[in-house]
């Protein structure tokens, strides 16, 4: 078994992917604060097993499935898209845009603190392997 097949690696992987593509979601929320009819997106965190894999099943999960035309019949139990609209309680503005800046700031900065404790694992976890098996 390779040493990036273990469960513990990869679910470090799997979630130092997440915050990367939570980062892009999140940026765009700020980039699109000020355009009309904007609403905010947002992703789904992975859940993971006691084992370090994911929930929904194989090496890097498994994707509902989704309706991306009205003509598609809808699938039981699915969901419309993968990022979730939400408001957070917050008013819309005239202009219809639901962006709150402090609120995608401060996730901004939760996302980069997580990336940064997940990266700090997974180099350590690889660190301690390397010393365990003599190459360091």
């Amino acid at each position: 078994m390779p040493i990036n097949d273990l469960p513990v690696l990869s679910a470090l992987r799997t979630k130092m992917q997440w915050h990367q593509e939570r980062q892009k979601v999140l940026a765009d929320n700020i980039a699109n604060s000020d355009t009309p009819g904007f609403k905010p997106r947002e992703l789904i965190e992975p859940k993971f097993a006691a084992t370090g894999l994911p929930v929904a099943g194989g090496p890097m999960g498994s994707l509902p499935m989704l309706r991306t035309s009205a003509s598609h019949i809808s699938a039981a139990g699915g969901v419309e898209s993968f990022a979730q609209d939400r408001n957070g309680g917050f008013q819309t503005r005239p202009a219809g845009n639901a962006v709150n800046l402090e609120d995608e700031m401060l996730k901004t900065s939760s996302n980069q603190m997580d990336y940064a404790a997940a990266t700090s694992l997974y180099s350590r976890s690889l660190s301690m392997l390397k010393t365990a098996i003599g190459k360091r």
